[in-house]
């Protein structure tokens, strides 16, 4: 198989990938500068094909499980809120448990989808705190979605991002999160935190696979 490595990293724009593996004919490039990895763009879905996929999710918003889920980052968050602040659930999906979790602690929250709540109108305002659950592995373009939720993001304000972070390379190929086609760009927390460097965020790990970053100001 010829390999040729895409133009440039989706997520830091470093332009010397590395192929770092290949599985079942797909292959998957490593950045050498944010360290992500990337499912060549020649294996992504297409529109259709990825919103049949996320159909498929069991993301029931009232299993107390699932909600249990989301509130590995829902907790961290509120702590850093203030009372009455506003926020955005990008990415929310066909339920927005997240969104409702946050709702009943007393903070207002508007969605967007691109597939189940494309309301542009959201996209327009900008927020004390962003939410992104499972989202930021299926972006196509991380480079200008991040820079887009900075614009978002007021000054002072939060980043909450949930990704399975990419730590064993031996597991890779059988990884479950690997196996998903509509997932195709990993981070580890090196990737997170050339992340935050780029846009003067800092990043906080409060837990295992959730990554909290604050725009300007000392984060705790």
């Amino acid at each position: 198989m010829s390999l040729f490595p895409p133009e440039r990293c989706t997520v830091c724009h470093q332009t010397e990938l590395r192929h770092f593996l290949t599985v079942r004919d797909v292959p998957y490039w490593r950045c050498p500068q944010c360290e992500a990895t990337l499912m060549d763009p020649g294996c992504w879905l297409d529109p259709e094909g990825e919103k049949r996929v996320y159909e498929l999710h069991d993301n029931n918003p009232d299993d107390p499980g699932y909600r249990q889920f989301l509130n590995r980052l829902g907790e961290p968050l509120a702590a850093r809120l203030a009372t009455g602040s506003e926020g955005l659930e990008f990415g929310c999906g066909p339920g927005p448990a997240l969104a409702d979790i946050l709702q009943q602690r007393g903070f207002r929250v508007s969605l967007y989808d691109p597939f189940f709540h494309p309301d542009e109108s959201a996209l327009s305002r900008s927020y004390d705190f962003i939410t992104c659950t499972e989202v930021v592995e299926h972006l196509h373009d991380p480079w200008s979605v991040f820079a887009q939720l900075d614009r978002l993001l007021k000054p002072g304000g939060w980043l909450g991002v949930m990704t399975c972070f990419q730590t064993d390379d031996e597991r890779f190929a059988n990884w479950h999160y690997r196996r998903d086609p509509t997932h195709v760009v990993f981070y580890r927390e090196q990737t997170l935190a050339h992340i935050a460097r780029r846009f003067g965020w800092t990043l906080v790990v409060p837990v295992k696979n959730v990554a909290l970053f604050h725009k300007g100001g000392v984060a705790s």
